[in-house]
């Protein structure tokens, strides 16, 4: 998204509130403190992991639609079971 300037935070923050968002989990640098209101700001190290660990498995899992990747399924079978965890489960 950027540097993490406060103009750049800003950007995302003020995005983020128009959304209505819930809750805003993030890690503990000082800027967003003063950024993020206190009721949605979350600053939980486990939640981002688990986050960003499911964006690892669905990346890993796309690969398999493209032809030069380890991951690739060569069962049309295999590649809808894989497609309707994600999609369609």
């Amino acid at each position: 998204m950027g540097k993490r300037t406060n103009k750049t935070l800003k950007t995302i923050v003020n995005t983020l509130l128009l959304a209505q968002t819930k809750a805003i989990s993030t890690g503990r640098l000082k800027n967003y403190k003063y950024l993020i209101p206190k009721k949605i700001h979350l600053t939980n190290v486990n939640g981002i992991n688990h986050i960003e660990r499911m964006n690892l498995n669905l990346r890993t899992h796309l690969k398999r639609l493209n032809r030069r990747t380890i991951c690739f399924s060569r069962s049309v079978a295999m590649l809808a079971a894989c497609l309707k965890i994600y999609f369609w489960g």
